[in-house]
């Protein structure tokens, strides 16, 4: 029913900055909530940050706070994230998610959303 493609991954330098981009399909981008998710090679994929469908309520995980950014543009059918002060350990395929239900507080369960893009690599140098 939605189509996601993510765009802005790259190899940059530890303390640099990157800034993702999910492009969504369909004429209902608005009613979505919204996340993004990274696998690091070997380890299970993890929840990285959250924004509502009416974009008033955001959630960060604890590696993210403070350093990355997640925002939304209906009237582009995007959501951005903007990560700043990047370190190694933020090396990992970004996947963007989204979900159709209006769930709160917003899921940081992977199994939670039925819809997901094919992924971006972030790779952070040290």
């Amino acid at each position: 029913q939605v189509q996601l493609v993510e765009s802005g991954g790259g190899l940059v330098q530890a303390g640099g900055s990157l800034s993702l981009s999910c492009a969504a399909s369909g004429r209902t981008f608005s009613t979505y909530a919204m996340g993004w998710f990274r696998q690091a090679a070997g380890k299970e994929r993890e929840f990285v940050a959250g924004i509502s469908r009416s974009g008033g309520r955001t959630n960060y995980a604890n590696s993210a706070k403070g350093r990355f950014t997640i925002s939304r543009d209906d009237a582009k059918n995007t959501v951005y994230l903007q990560m700043n002060s990047l370190k190694p350990e933020d090396t990992a395929v970004y996947y963007c998610a989204a979900d159709s239900r209006d769930w709160n507080p917003i899921r940081t369960g992977a199994g939670g959303y039925p819809y997901w893009g094919q992924g971006t690599q972030v790779t952070v140098s040290s």
